[in-house]
């Protein structure tokens, strides 16, 4: 069973490992000298670590992405990260695995936060936005999905349960800044917050690794919820036609921008603001994840690494107020290296930005 983990690589450097791991991503490439060689992806619950096989690649016994490998390897240091440099793997048995160790879950209680969503959706007072969203959250098979899926692949809720952190979150949100402006009807805000993402549980698969599924790469889930709600909406007795439409177009453009994937921008206030409380929740929890992920490295120094969707290192406080002397500049923001551009430091299997 797995005893080591990938947080816990940053202090094995230079020793010799052995773990199980999910393999995230493969792909066999040549080096300078015309070599191949293996470049993985090796990940579990609570991070990814790149690998390298260099030697005798074309012998390697036969594993594929999302299986589950055991790996013993020397743990080095590349471009100030942990690498593996892998001398034998295998792939794992069933007996061996437990499916948790690898796809990270939210620390929060999901039943604690199902049940916060539920009191939601029954507070409400429009009997129609009401009726639509209890015949989601009460749909036997969307039900367990949105219990599970994450909210993003990589960028922000990452992880199983994500999704439902991040819906819960935004309703928070949503009480909040409704306060402050009393033209907004909360319903309505509600009910786009509880649905702009509806078609995440389909669009991605959490089974093992975080991936997009075949219909999630076709449609994408702002197609896909607007055709699972337009069913809901269809089926519910006398929903009112211009209010399907304020719930259709809350739908289309919570990506606020056509280039970020949405269809139309937001032309009315809980639209608008639904994109804005949207957009920060995501960006909160982008940023909680590389403080995070930075204190589990234990890295040195005042500063993240350089945060993708947040396009900017950042600063961690704890570090910066303990210490002694003035706070570093972030990597590589000297007057003659310049900054990373927005994909960050190139990667084999670096993906395109995220929405």
């Amino acid at each position: 069973m797995k005893n080591l983990y990938v947080a816990d690589l940053a202090q094995q450097e230079s020793q010799a490992v052995t773990s199980f791991f999910l393999v995230h991503a493969k792909q066999q490439r040549s080096g300078r000298d015309g070599k191949p060689f293996l470049a993985l992806r090796l990940g579990d619950r609570t991070g990814v670590v790149e690998a390298r096989v260099w030697d005798e690649v074309e012998t390697q016994p036969a594993f594929e992405r999302n299986d589950i490998i055991k790996v013993e390897a020397v743990v080095e240091t590349y471009r100030g990260r942990p690498q593996l440099k892998v001398k034998r793997l295998r792939r794992a048995q069933e007996a061996e695995i437990d499916l948790a160790d690898y796809l990270a879950q939210t620390s929060e209680d999901v039943e604690a936060l199902w049940a916060e969503l539920l009191q939601t959706a029954r507070g409400l007072s429009n009997l129609h936005l009401r009726a639509l969203l209890l015949a989601v959250l009460e749909d036997p098979e969307l039900a367990p999905r949105l219990k599970q899926a994450p909210g993003a692949k990589t960028l922000h809720h990452a992880y199983r349960g994500g999704l439902l952190e991040h819906i819960v979150s935004l309703c928070r949100l949503c009480r909040g800044a409704a306060g402050n402006y009393p033209e907004i009807d909360l319903d309505l805000l509600l009910a786009g917050a509880i649905l702009h993402d509806l078609g995440k549980v389909y669009e991605l698969s959490y089974e093992r690794a975080i991936d997009y599924t075949t219909e999630g790469n076709l449609l994408g889930h702002i197609t896909i919820a607007l055709e699972l709600l337009n069913r809901k909406m269809d089926a519910l007795p006398g929903f009112p036609g211009d209010l399907k439409m304020l719930v259709q177009h809350m739908l289309l453009s919570h990506h606020g921008r056509l280039e970020f994937g949405s269809p139309i921008t937001p032309r009315f206030p809980e639209a608008v603001l639904l994109h804005y409380l949207d957009d920060i929740d995501s960006k909160m929890a982008a940023m909680r994840s590389s403080l995070h992920t930075a204190e589990e490295e234990n890295r040195a120094g005042d500063w993240t690494d350089w945060n993708r969707s947040l396009e900017r290192f950042l600063l961690r406080k704890d570090k910066f107020f303990g210490a002694q002397s003035p706070a570093a500049e972030p990597p590589g923001s000297g007057p003659d290296s310049g900054e990373p551009d927005s994909g960050g430091p190139a990667s084999l299997f670096d993906s395109p930005k995220e929405k």
